[in-house]
């Protein structure tokens, strides 16, 4: 394997080609091992750089899946051992777990301990398929997919996190934040593909009094609301609005707003995009590929801001 500093240095040379790729419907993953030969993947959207195992400390009170925090210029970052906490097989011990992976998403700054970091890939996403349906909701896989004829598993950081820390998947809303009481009903198409993005976004539709749609990936959302428009019915209509995640497998969410806006039967839906990758990116590509707004997670209030301000919209319109 190359040196760790020139890897890091390549890797972050790789992150910052993502306006290239962005909206190409390709997804970047940066691959490694938790122990034994499988391949496991994190879009390299998420990820900041990679270190060798840094000297840790102990924090009082984390779960036993953490293997406590590291100075990552000059900032505790809490670190997550990814194969104990995914219940991995062939998961390597402490000695064997060599490489920290730090992520940020959500607004955090997290690390992953992992055994060993092999390269950054390009994956056409029609390449990139949902995981098998094993009728667990727990699964932490987000997609499956190939490189080299090697099985890559990606896998959904933020379920992991959010499982093994306890973290609520709702916030109570202030009594203000209702819709007028004469609001038509009014439905949200949700399209993520991250089992925890859905519940907490579902969980701030229902308390305000919205019906939910909810799809795990952008060729679905698309599938679904060209037969929405085949069966006579606007989309616009049937929907207030379209909350997209911006990374997914199958579609991206920039490519499904472009689809949205090409067609002319489903070009008047508004879409708010809503991702947990950090970078001042998005915000140029929002207005690029024709997106109405766009919401960093998670902030349960900021989103309900958001959706509150287009369903008021709509009520309005409705009453006028």
């Amino acid at each position: 394997m190359a040196d760790t500093a020139c890897m890091t240095h390549n890797l972050l040379n790789r992150i910052d080609q993502r306006t290239r790729l962005a909206g190409h419907n390709r997804l970047a993953l940066l691959l490694f091992r938790l122990g034994g030969r499988q391949l496991f993947g994190v879009n390299v959207f998420k990820v900041q750089e990679v270190l060798r195992r840094p000297p840790l400390f102990q924090l009082p009170g984390l779960p036993p899946q953490f293997a406590g925090a590291a100075d990552v210029r000059g900032r505790s970052v809490p670190v997550l051992d990814l194969g104990l906490a995914i219940g991995h097989p062939e998961r390597a011990g402490e000695e064997g777990t060599q490489y920290l992976v730090v992520t940020e998403f959500n607004r955090s700054v997290q690390g992953f301990l992992v055994s060993d970091v092999e390269r950054i890939v390009n994956i056409a996403v029609e390449d990139i398929h949902p995981p098998p349906d094993l009728g667990a909701e727990s699964t932490y896989l987000t997609a499956v997919t190939r490189f080299q004829g090697e099985l890559i598993q990606v896998l959904d950081v933020e379920s992991v996190l959010a499982d093994i820390t306890q973290a609520r998947m709702d916030a109570t809303l202030a009594p203000e934040m209702a819709l007028p009481e004469n609001a038509p009903p009014m439905q949200v198409l949700v399209v993520d593909d991250s089992r925890v993005a859905r519940q907490q976004i579902r969980s701030v539709l229902d308390q305000l009094g919205v019906g939910v749609t909810l799809l795990s990936d952008g060729r679905q959302a698309l599938e679904h609301l060209l037969q929405v428009h085949a069966g006579g019915e606007d989309p616009a209509g049937r929907y207030a609005m379209v909350i997209s995640d911006i990374e997914m497998p199958a579609m991206d969410g920039y490519t499904l707003t472009t689809e949205i806006r090409r067609h002319p039967g489903l070009s008047g839906l508004y879409v708010l995009l809503h991702t947990s990758l950090s970078g001042v990116f998005n915000n140029a590509m929002v207005e690029r590929v024709g997106a109405n707004a766009f919401v960093a997670k998670y902030s349960p209030h900021e989103l309900a801001d958001h959706v509150l301000a287009r369903l008021r919209q709509v009520a309005a319109e409705a009453a006028a």
